[in-house]
């Protein structure tokens, strides 16, 4: 069985993954306690890809690390608390203070032996490795600061098993802490250089989305944390139940990655409706392939049509016609080729997986490997430098061991990261700049 360890770092990547572990169990038949009490032969298959088989029990296998002793505790106190080992819960004794340098100098470099242990001890239980995944956001001290140090000794220590994150993105319309673009800057060299392929949740559009489109009055966390964890369920639902396309890290990034840097997804869930338009829509194929390309329901903010696709991947789930999915795929993709890199064919995969989400008929999540995603880096950057020019709050970061060279470092690093989005843009001809102000014709 090809093993995955997971790991949630910080409060954000522990409350997404509480709601994907309740999410993933309740699709394998697996109750609080960790009891399999499926009815279904295929929701036992594959439950060693993400579960350790205990005595009469089933334990996620995965590690949950917070600064805060508080979020480790809030996390335990929940029902689903018990799918987890209580010695890959690591606690550090206060919070990093929304600081990278605490998560990666000082407070969060002085749990890394304790993770890395639990890491090893997962490693070692497993047939055959194929890698680990990690849940984090990169505007908090510890999902930016302390998650780089441990992709950086990740990489380091496993160097044949492929690092994928899904990776939440800080926005001014959902937290008005003043460092977070210090802490994305930081932290975005370590997920450029050493890991093989990050999902972008960016809380920009994540609030634009239970708005505008749900009909929400609030955008909550726990709101944008439940479409997160649906997407990452979604697009682990291959690796989980039997399937040929996409069915490991493996072929996923085969798929989607054709340069090792540029691994930056975008993606997108449908349904997504308010629950009045739900009553009045039908579920189709075509209604679900609609969404999944319509920017409304993309999770990262950025002009869909101001770039092109390098590679594309959709997994359906749910009962449906594989010929009608591959018509109406094909159909999108031909009425916008101009939208897709001509050097790279078949660039677009379909995979379908029986089983749907619990209280849904079908669903489709998508990811992107877009070269409009540089406008989200490129967001930041431009905050951070609007910080970093005045000196604000650099102090915090001296006064924990860090030198001002490896500010300006990270964010050259940054800026000529996305500057090479840029490049593979430049390949667009003349006849296509009519387009760039439209949006996908589905």
């Amino acid at each position: 069985m090809r093993e995955i360890v997971t790991f949630h770092v910080g409060n954000c990547g522990n409350q997404i993954g509480r709601q994907f572990w309740e999410l993933i169990a309740d699709e394998h038949g697996i109750d609080s306690g960790g009891h399999f009490v499926g009815h279904h032969q295929l929701q036992a298959e594959r439950l060693n890809v993400y579960f350790n088989e205990g005595r009469n029990r089933f334990i996620a296998r995965a590690v949950c690390l917070d600064g805060d002793p508080e979020g480790i505790a809030r996390l335990q106190n929940y029902p689903s608390g018990k799918l987890f080992n209580p010695e890959n819960m690591v606690a550090g004794f206060s919070s990093n203070d929304n600081n990278f340098a605490k998560g990666y100098f000082t407070e969060g470099a002085e749990l890394m032996d304790i993770v890395l242990e639990s890491a090893r001890k997962e490693a070692e239980s497993c047939d055959l490795l194929q890698g680990f995944q990690i849940v984090h956001s990169i505007g908090g001290g510890t999902g930016s600061g302390t998650t780089a140090l441990l992709v950086k000794n990740l990489a380091e220590e496993y160097p044949d098993n492929l690092i994928s994150t899904y990776t939440v993105i800080p926005s001014p319309k959902v937290s008005n802490i003043v460092v977070e673009p210090y802490n994305s800057i930081l932290g975005l060299p370590q997920l450029i250089e050493n890991t093989h392929m990050t999902c972008c949740y960016d809380n920009d559009a994540l609030h634009d989305i239970c708005v505008k489109t749900l009909k929400l009055s609030a955008a909550s966390y726990n709101d944008m944390n439940f479409i997160i964890s649906h997407t990452i369920a979604g697009l682990t639902a291959c690796f989980r139940f039997p399937g040929q396309l996409n069915s490991d890290l493996h072929k996923l990034y085969t798929n989607m990655v054709p340069f090792p840097n540029y691994h930056f997804f975008v993606p997108s869930f449908a349904p997504l409706m308010s629950t009045h338009r739900a009553k009045m829509t039908k579920l189709t194929v075509a209604e679900i392939v609609y969404q999944v390309f319509n920017s409304n329901n993309w999770l990262v903010s950025c002009d869909t049509a101001r770039g092109k696709f390098l590679t594309a991947a959709a997994v359906f789930r749910g009962r449906m016609s594989p010929k009608e999915v591959d018509v109406q795929m094909k159909n999108v993709q031909r009425k916008n080729q101009n939208y897709f890199v001509e050097w790279i064919p078949n660039n677009i995969k379909s995979a379908i997986c029986d089983i749907p989400p619990k209280g849904l008929k079908m669903s489709a999540t998508f990811i992107a490997n877009i070269t409009s995603v540089q406008h989200v880096f490129h967001r930041l950057h431009k905050q951070f430098d609007a910080l970093f020019r005045r000196r604000g709050h650099v102090h915090w970061y001296i006064g924990e061991g860090m030198e001002e060279a490896e500010i300006i470092e990270a964010g050259n690093s940054v800026k000529q990261f996305f500057k090479g989005y840029q490049g593979l843009e430049a390949e667009k001809d003349s006849s296509e700049e009519s387009l760039l102000c439209g949006s996908l014709d589905i």
